[in-house]
């Protein structure tokens, strides 16, 4: 039996906040009762699969786990006769999409108006079964097919703060699937680095696999060590990206013991790389400050005080800018993390992060890593090393960043050492 509750307390153990359960491949079949297809699983042999609903049970998983929920339906169906279908003038019909499609996702929406994300896969297309016609099918154009204006209108209607992903044309898929994101990543544009200029807000998402065999499980596969999905981490997460980590149950319905231990070893390497924020015990002084009004302040110390809705700002055209922390004793540092208040935009062009032994001298960290965009958070190794990036540390009784450059005033709030 598929087990929900099992899938999302390994995820929670990595430190994932949430997590997006596959309702429906590109094969077509439903893993839920849907009205649309008789390819679901009430028409399967497996005794087992007449009680199982799993939109149902992954969004109750989720609640009770405290976490985030969303499902992911493919939109390229190569099971439906419907899918590609042409009329005899060779124009594409709306069967699929208006009979299909938009009432499997109705009815997805169905299972929780909370749900923070519906992934819809890129495929546009391929060879298939089409309801026995088998052959070649594939569409022009995605977003005039399946109608996204209409659905993303009639989706949010139900689950207001729901982001679609892919051809819901709301987030984008990073550009490739092997956990990383540019250095360089604009929340705009496309692709692994976005675009400085893009007039659409259209934040990345990168998709990995954890196992090493694809994306759904395979015998005798095995699963990438701790240290090389840490290093995923750093260059989604810490590159302005969301990571979404694969991890598929066996033909059980749960997850192998190998995935659930290496989860929990994922989340502890987290916690401890990532967990003691020493920026918190420092003093925090700027070059310069915004004025604050009579409710507001844009303080340096902002930054540290854990609340992510007050932030240290410049004034309107100062586009270079310093924050400096000091300790009264060295520390041992490995990594800087930054973030930028995202409501208001990405800003940030060029920064310098640099440490100091002495809090007099400093010197440079992060190697070559482009230190260019900040985003909604920037996690940069201080040896520059993102594969092997917890090494003996930086020993500083100072860390100054410097913003070089900005889109207009730098607004930061928060920035952590560890």
């Amino acid at each position: 039996m598929p087990d929900p509750l099992q899938w999302l307390t390994a995820a929670k153990s990595a430190g994932m906040q949430g997590g997006i359960a596959v309702i429906k491949h590109h094969d077509g079949f439903c893993l839920w009762p849907t009205s649309t297809t008789k390819h679901n699983l009430t028409s399967s042999s497996n005794a087992n699969a007449k009680e199982t609903n799993v939109p149902r049970d992954f969004a109750a998983a989720a609640k009770k786990l405290g976490m985030k929920y969303g499902f992911y339906i493919s939109p390229w169906d190569r099971n439906s006769p419907y899918w590609a279908e042409k009329d005899d003038d060779g124009n594409y019909t709306s069967t699929y999409t208006n009979d299909v499609f938009f009432k499997q996702c109705a009815e997805a929406a169905t299972y929780g108006d909370d749900q923070f994300e519906m992934w819809f896969d890129g495929a546009r297309g391929g060879s298939g079964h089409y309801g026995g016609k088998g052959g070649k099918r594939d569409i022009p154009n995605a977003t005039t097919y399946y109608d996204i204006p209409n659905l993303r209108d009639s989706i949010h209607k139900v689950c207001p703060n729901i982001i679609l992903w892919g051809e819901g044309g709301e987030a984008r898929w990073i550009g490739n699937e092997a956990g990383w994101a540019g250095e360089t990543n604009w929340a705009m544009g496309s692709g692994e680095y976005g675009d400085e200029n893009g007039w659409q807000w259209h934040p990345g998402e990168s998709d990995a696999k954890a196992t090493t065999k694809g994306w759904f499980w395979h015998e005798g596969e095995g699963i990438y060590s701790a240290e090389r999905l840490f290093q995923m981490y750093l260059e989604t997460v810490g590159r302005n990206a969301t990571f979404i980590l694969n991890i598929p149950p066996d033909k059980t319905g749960k997850l192998p013991a190998q995935t659930v231990n290496r989860m929990k070893e994922l989340g502890q390497m987290i916690t401890n790389r990532l967990g003691n924020d020493l920026a918190k015990n420092a003093q925090v002084e700027a070059s310069a400050t915004r004025q604050g009004g009579a409710t507001v302040s844009y303080e340096a110390g902002n930054v540290t005080d854990g609340d992510k809705n007050t932030y240290w700002a410049t004034d309107d055209g100062t586009t270079s800018a310093s924050l400096t922390f000091t300790w009264d004793t060295p520390q041992t540092l490995h990594y800087v993390s930054m973030m930028e208040f995202i409501r208001l935009g990405q800003r940030v062009k060029s920064f310098t992060i640099e440490t100091s032994e002495d809090g007099t001298t400093f010197t440079r960290r992060g190697g070559n890593i482009k230190t260019t965009t900040i985003g909604y958070k920037r996690i940069v190794p201080l040896n520059g090393n993102t594969a092997s990036s917890y090494d003996a540390g930086v020993k500083a009784k100072a860390v100054r960043i410097t913003i070089n450059d900005a889109k207009a005033c730098p607004l930061l709030h928060t920035v952590s050492i560890y």
